[in-house]
């Protein structure tokens, strides 16, 4: 028995347009085919898989969402999970686009290993590193 790669992330959110557009419009993320839930969501593609999984909260309509994933409060921000990291490429274009959408972000090098990183949050509070290898 093994565990090989992580397969998804999802999001709770109760803006599902605002973290779509985030995750599409400054990260370069795909708005992709999702499976007929029945909750609101998105499911959001690299490389032609679906990485983020948005999940909607309807306070109007709740049932669907806690039918199909249970009853789980939401507490917004990362809860337990400090942040979710990608690799990215070219830190000098990331750089000038969230500078360009004036999208706060903060910059750090890993000791010793020369890794340049950027760190940003999503409309949820949900901090996304990205890691650029040299």
């Amino acid at each position: 028995m093994s565990i090989d790669l992580l397969d998804h992330v999802s999001i709770r959110t109760a803006d599902v347009a605002a973290t779509r557009r985030f995750y599409t419009d400054i990260l370069g993320f795909e708005d992709g085919a999702r499976p007929p839930f029945p909750f609101p969501g998105a499911w959001l593609y690299q490389s032609g898989r679906p990485v983020i999984h948005v999940i909607g909260i309807d306070p109007d309509k709740p049932a669907g969402l806690t039918d199909y994933l249970g009853e789980r409060e939401s507490k917004g921000g990362t809860g337990s999970i400090d942040h979710i990291a990608f690799t990215a490429r070219d830190v000098a274009a990331m750089r000038t686009h969230f500078q360009a959408r004036d999208i706060p972000f903060r910059e750090r090098t890993v000791p010793a290993l020369n890794l340049a990183q950027l760190f940003v949050e999503d409309p949820n509070g949900v901090v996304i590193e990205l890691n650029f290898p040299n």
